[in-house]
C-alpha cells in the first residue's frame, strides 16, 4: 500500500521523484493552481505560459511531465489538470481535487516518492487529496509474472510508493485525523478491489468467508459464518436455491462491529454472488466474461464494516454478506420451482439469472430480525439500472423519501455518483404469482425498480430501507481515469462508511 505523510517542507529541498501541481483550465489557457506558488516562482513565473507551449490546457485529469527548475532536488514537475477554474472567492471541488490527485498517482507509477503541492485550504483537502491518490496508486499485479513482488510484468513498474501532502500539518489533530481517515477507509477500498479482481477459481463462497474471518480477528469484528448445513437447517432457501447449481457450497456471513458508546445500530447487506454464470437460465456469449465482479455489494460491505472498526465509529454496523455462485447442473435451480425463503414467503423462479435479489431476500429479512435503525443493501443486481443510469452512476431506492435523500447527499459528499429512483407502486403487480407469494420477476420495462420492490418485500415492517444498485460503476471495463482503475472499483464503499459516520453522529435520520 502506498504510504502518506504530511509535509511543510519547501518543494525546492524535498527530496522526490517528482513535485504534482495542479493547474486549471482558465478562460484563456491553463493558469497555475493554488499550492504551486514556489514552483511557478522558481519558473520565473511563466510555468502556465510553459505548460500551454507544451500542449496543456488544465482540462481535468490531463497530466503533462516537464524538467524541474534549477535547484529542485525533485527532477520532474507533473501538472495535472483540475478542471475549470472555479468562479472568484470559490475553491476547487473535493472531486476535483481527489480525481486530479488520483491521475497524478497513475502516472507517477514506478516512481518511490512524489510531493504533491495541489491545493489544501484545510484538513479536508488533505484527507481528499490523499484519498485520491492511494486510489489512484491501486494496482492489481497478483496474477501476473513477479506479481507479488509488487512489479507489473508488463511494463516493468510498481506503484507509486510514497506520497507527501505539502501544505498539510503533520502536527495539527485535524490533518492527522484526516489523513489517518483517507488511509483507513482506501486500504479497505482496495481490499474490496482486490475482492472483485481475484478470478473466480479462487474466490468461491468459502474462500470470501475464510478472508472475512481473518480480517475480522484482525480489527476486533465478531464474525459468523453459516455454512450448507446451517442454511438448511435455518430454511435460507433463497441463498441454497441459488447455490444448488454449484460445487462450491453458499455461505452467509455476518460480521459485527459494536462501540461501548454506540446508540445506533446500522444494517449492511451485499449481494455476494462470487460468479454469475445465470444458472439454468444461462447468460449469452459476451455477458459472462466479467461475471466475477457479481460480488462487489458483498465486497463493498466487507470494506465498509472493517473501516468503521478501524476509525472506531460510535455506531454499531453489522455486515451481512450473501455468498453464492449461479452455476448450471443437474441440481440447479431451475425455471418454475418454488422457493422458500428465510422470512416464510415463497418466491416463484421465472429467471435462474435474477438470482441477486433471492440471496438479498434472505439477508434482508436475517438483518431485519435484528430491528436496526436502518438497512442499506447494495448490489450489482440489474443490467436494467445501467440502461438507465449508465456505467459511472448507481440507482439509491429507499421505502422513504428522506432516508433516500440522505443516502444521496451521503455519495455526492463522497463523490460516488448516485441518483435517487422510485419504487412505483404499479410495478408490483406484474410480479404476482398463481403458484407462490411473488415471483422473482416482473414487467421487463422498469427492470430495476421492479427488483428494489422485489426486496422491499423482505424489510421487516417499520424498518427504514434503501438499496443501492451498483451494476454500472462496480466494475470499468473501459480505460482508468482519475482515481478509478480498469476493473473492480470499489463502489459504495466511501458512501457506506459516511453513513455509518452520519449514524454515529446523529445525522442520519
Amino acid at each position: 500500500m502506498t504510504a502518506l505523510t504530511l509535509s511543510t517542507a519547501a518543494a525546492a529541498g524535498l527530496r522526490a521523484d517528482a513535485i504534482v501541481v495542479g493547474v486549471a483550465k482558465g478562460a484563456e489557457g491553463p493558469v497555475v493552481a493554488p499550492g504551486a506558488e514556489a514552483v511557478d516562482q522558481a519558473y520565473d513565473g511563466r510555468l502556465a505560459a510553459i505548460l500551454q507551449t507544451l500542449g496543456a490546457s488544465g482540462a481535468e485529469g490531463e497530466v503533462t511531465k516537464l524538467p524541474a527548475p534549477s535547484g529542485f532536488k525533485a527532477p520532474v514537475v507533473v501538472a495535472v489538470g483540475l478542471g475549470a477554474e472555479p468562479e472568484k472567492d470559490e475553491a476547487f471541488t473535493a472531486e476535483a481535487l481527489r480525481r486530479a490527485a488520483g491521475s497524478a498517482a497513475r502516472a507517477l507509477a514506478g516512481s518511490k516518492k512524489a510531493a504533491f503541492a495541489l491545493p489544501i485550504t484545510d484538513a479536508a483537502d488533505a484527507g481528499v487529496i490523499g484519498e485520491g491518490a492511494l486510489l489512484g496508486a491501486y494496482s492489481f499485479d497478483t496474477y501476473k509474472e513477479n506479481g507479488k513482488n509488487g512489479r507489473n510484468a508488463k511494463n516493468g513498474k510498481a506503484p507509486l510508493a510514497e506520497v507527501t501532502l505539502l501544505g498539510g500539518k503533520p502536527r495539527d489533530k485535524a490533518y492527522k485525523a484526516a489523513v489517518e481517515r483517507a488511509v483507513a477507509v482506501t486500504e479497505e477500498l482496495n481490499r474490496a478491489r482486490d475482492l472483485i479482481n481475484t478470478p473466480p477459481n479462487d474466490l468461491n463462497p468459502a474462500a470470501f468467508a475464510a478472508l472475512a474471518q481473518t480480517a475480522a480477528k484482525e480489527h476486533g469484528i465478531k464474525v459468523q459464518v453459516l455454512d450448507e448445513k446451517a442454511l438448511a437447517k435455518g430454511g435460507y432457501g433463497g441463498i441454497l436455491g441459488v447455490g444448488a447449481g454449484s460445487a462450491s457450497a453458499p455461505r452467509l456471513v455476518k460480521l459485527s462491529y459494536t462501540h461501548s458508546k454506540a446508540s445506533k445500530h446500522l444494517a449492511l447487506v451485499g449481494k455476494g454472488i462470487t460468479y454469475d454464470s445465470g444458472g439454468i437460465s444461462l447468460k449469452p456469449a459476451g455477458h459472462n466474461e466479467t461475471m466475477k465482479c457479481d460480488m462487489s455489494g458483498a465486497a463493498a460491505v466487507f470494506a465498509a464494516v472493517v473501516a468503521a472498526a478501524r476509525l472506531g465509529l460510535e455506531v454499531n454496523v453489522t455486515g451481512w454478506l450473501a455468498l453464492a455462485e449461479n452455476m448450471p447442473s443437474g441440481s440447479a435451480t431451475r425455471p418454475g420451482d418454488v422457493l422458500r425463503m428465510y422470512s416464510g414467503k415463497t418466491v416463484e423462479v421465472l429467471n435462474t439469472d435474477a438470482e441477486g435479489r433471492l440471496v438479498l431476500a434472505d439477508a434482508l429479512w436475517a438483518a431485519s430480525e435484528e430491528n436496526p435503525d436502518a438497512i442499506v443493501d447494495v448490489a450489482t443486481l440489474t443490467g436494467a439500472m445501467m440502461l438507465a443510469l449508465g456505467s459511472r452512476t448507481f440507482g439509491i431506492m429507499a421505502n422513504d423519501d428522506a432516508f433516500r435523500t440522505a443516502v444521496h447527499e451521503a455519495a455526492e459528499e463522497v463523490g460516488e455518483d448516485s441518483w435517487p429512483m422510485p419504487l412505483p407502486e404499479h410495478l408490483r403487480k406484474g410480479m404476482d404469482s398463481p403458484t407462490a407469494d411473488i415471483a422473482n420477476m416482473g414487467e421487463r420495462m422498469g427492470g430495476g425498480l421492479v427488483a428494489g420492490l422485489f426486496l422491499r418485500e423482505f424489510v421487516g415492517e417499520g424498518i427504514t430501507w434503501a438499496h443501492l444498485d451498483i451494476a454500472g460503476p462496480a466494475f470499468n471495463e473501459q480505460g482508468p481515469f482519475g482515481y478509478t482503475p480498469k476493473g473492480g472499483t470499489g463502489s459504495a464503499v466511501r458512501t457506506l462508511v459516511r453513513l455509518a459516520e452520519l449514524t454515529a453522529a446523529g445525522d442520519l435520520g
